[in-house]
């Protein structure tokens, strides 16, 4: 296996497409990996960080009649965005997603879903093995149990897949501070869903723009 290392490694706005898999009601009650609203809150924020940074972002569920719509965390971050849904379990299986895909002329695929060891694994592993570049990102996504979830991503690992955390793909979109075109975006997203991360930010921005008593010190 190639080691993923070195500058053109790291992943670039310009060049992702983010694919949300299956993020609906019935696989929410059986993910056992992570608390539910843990994936709903990670789920909703690499969405709100694609959207920030223009990265195209394709939305797919299996069978929604049966199985429930996208989360509308999610769906609310792209009003009138059309939501393809499959009857495949393995997303790249369907001509629909992957043409969708290629479309936006992209080579980083970032993938998050649920279940891991199923509607991640399957389009993961299929796609590496037709030459795409693709990063999972685990804590958007969630397993029946934390061994499905631990196993799938050994299992994409050695396939060849980059594993990441829903923060960690923001910083490296962002990369530098002095780029500033999408930091203010970055920042909102922050506040809403990196929990501690957020609150200090707005605790910074309050001591900044508290003035100093006079009479102090």
């Amino acid at each position: 296996m190639t080691p993923r290392n070195g500058l053109d490694s790291l992943l670039r706005p310009e060049d992702s497409v983010l694919v949300l898999i299956d993020h609906q009601p019935y696989q929410l009650t059986n993910v056992n990996s992570h608390e539910p609203q843990m994936v709903v809150n990670n789920a909703a924020a690499l969405a709100k960080a694609a959207k920030a940074f223009g990265v195209p972002t394709i939305l797919t569920s299996v069978i929604a009649d049966r199985g429930g719509r996208i989360f509308p965390q999610i769906t609310d971050v792209f009003p009138g965005q059309e939501v393809i849904d499959r009857t495949f379990i393995n997303t790249w299986e369907d001509e629909k997603v992957v043409d969708a895909v290629k479309a936006t002329g992209r080579k980083q695929i970032i993938i998050a879903g649920l279940w891991t060891e199923i509607c991640v694994a399957m389009p993961t592993i299929q796609a590496l093995g037709e030459g795409w570049d693709v990063t999972v990102v685990t804590d958007a996504s969630g397993g029946t149990s934390v061994e499905a979830h631990e196993v799938a991503i050994q299992r994409m690992i050695m396939a060849g897949a980059n594993m990441m955390t829903w923060l960690s793909v923001a910083a490296e979109w962002q990369r530098d501070w002095a780029r500033t075109e999408h930091a203010a975006e970055l920042s909102e997203v922050l506040v809403q869903h990196a929990a501690g991360s957020g609150i200090a930010f707005l605790w910074e921005q309050q001591l900044l723009n508290t003035p100093v008593p006079r009479d102090a010190g």
